[in-house]
């Protein structure tokens, strides 16, 4: 008699990003920095005295200190993660039972579903409006009707680059008696945030990411925000060393350097208005049907039914964006201001030869 996989895994395959050597990428919504050598001779000292043959500290205090810091909240509400997503698997495996609810939002990051299914819970779909977005108040009823048992989104959203206000996230928290996941990974990019209110609500975990805005993405790290209890909780359901000591010794250092951290992210805030505004130029100058959406995050959302031979036309000039089949869009990550126009030289010519030419 022959083993079978259960039946919730046989059918699943492995995530696949964009594979390849291509000149530019904008496709993973990574940061176009990379560390100065400031840092990087810092963290060149750290692996020289860092103790191979000691586990790490299962608090990460040295990396979640400077991390709280730069946020303005306090060290006894985080908790580190390898990853967010390491969080994400923790709270629909740990924090709920098999079977409960959990409200997810769509369009949004899949992993919320993902983890979920995986877990057993019941998954339930709230269809975001015409413009992309989250009506509170329809969530909010939604909760109650379905008697849910948390709901996750993020705020900004990946990949619409959407988001709805801190007091409405506020009003959501306030009127339903459900755990609330609020994935700011990409708050850095906007201010609308929550993340110095966590403490205050016994039902909000908000969690952050060290791989956009602070352009760790090599290193792994994630971070939980929430109260006493909740923070209790996740500490204790975690794996007793889950992040390594060379991403939280490299971590302290990087959440050290509060002005580098700034100066990035605000340039990294207007290369994003820049790039949003050519592409909106760009279709409104050609009379274009595509709906460019104004981003709240480091990258730019676009609807279009040639989404996919766009794509196909950049990667073949050697330029990665992501392509959402069942949206029909297109999510494109700002780079440099080098790399985004030779974006906006490649997205204009296809649109030249491509559909003005056939519409001749």
């Amino acid at each position: 008699m022959s083993y079978k996989l259960c039946e919730k895994v046989r059918q699943l395959e492995p995530y696949e990003p964009i594979s390849g050597n291509y000149k530019i990428r904008l496709d993973a919504n990574e940061s176009y920095y990379n560390f100065p050598d400031v840092i990087k001779n810092e963290i060149k000292n750290i692996i020289d005295n860092v103790a191979f043959n000691r586990y790490p500290d299962p608090n990460a205090e040295r990396l979640v200190e400077p991390f709280a810091d730069y946020y303005g909240i306090s060290p006894e509400n985080v908790t580190a993660s390898n990853g967010s997503d390491e969080l994400l698997y923790l709270i629909a495996s740990a924090m709920l039972t098999r079977n409960s609810k959990v409200i997810v939002t769509e369009p949004d990051f899949s992993m919320y579903s993902f983890y979920s299914y995986l877990s057993e819970n019941q998954i339930i779909t709230y269809r975001k409006n015409d413009s992309l977005n989250i009506d509170v108040d329809e969530l909010i009823s939604l909760a109650k009707v379905e008697n849910a048992d948390m709901i996750i989104f993020s705020n900004p959203c990946n990949p619409t680059g959407q988001g709805i206000s801190a007091e409405q996230a506020r009003k959501l928290v306030k009127s339903v008696d459900c755990l609330v996941v609020l994935d700011e990974a990409y708050m850095d990019f906007w201010d609308e945030s929550l993340i110095r209110e966590a403490a205050l609500y016994d039902n909000l975990i908000v969690l952050k990411t060290a791989s956009k805005a602070v352009g760790s993405a090599a290193i792994r790290l994630g971070f939980a925000v929430a109260d006493k209890t909740l923070t209790t909780a996740l500490r204790a359901v975690k794996a007793p060393y889950n992040v390594n000591t060379i991403s939280q010794e490299i971590g302290r250092c990087i959440y050290s350097h509060k002005d580098i951290l700034n100066s990035r992210r605000q340039d990294i805030i207007e290369n994003t208005a820049r790039l949003y505004k050519s592409i909106k130029d760009i279709t409104d100058n050609y009379k274009l049907p595509f709906k460019v959406y104004e981003p709240r995050t480091n990258f730019v959302f676009v609807e279009s039914d040639k989404a996919g031979e766009i794509c196909e036309f950049l990667l073949q000039n050697s330029i990665a964006v992501r392509y959402f089949k069942n949206a029909g869009a297109l999510r494109i990550t700002t780079g440099n201001e080098k790399e985004n126009k030779e974006f906006l030289v490649l997205f204009e010519k296809f649109i030249i030869e491509n559909i003005l030419k056939r519409n001749r």
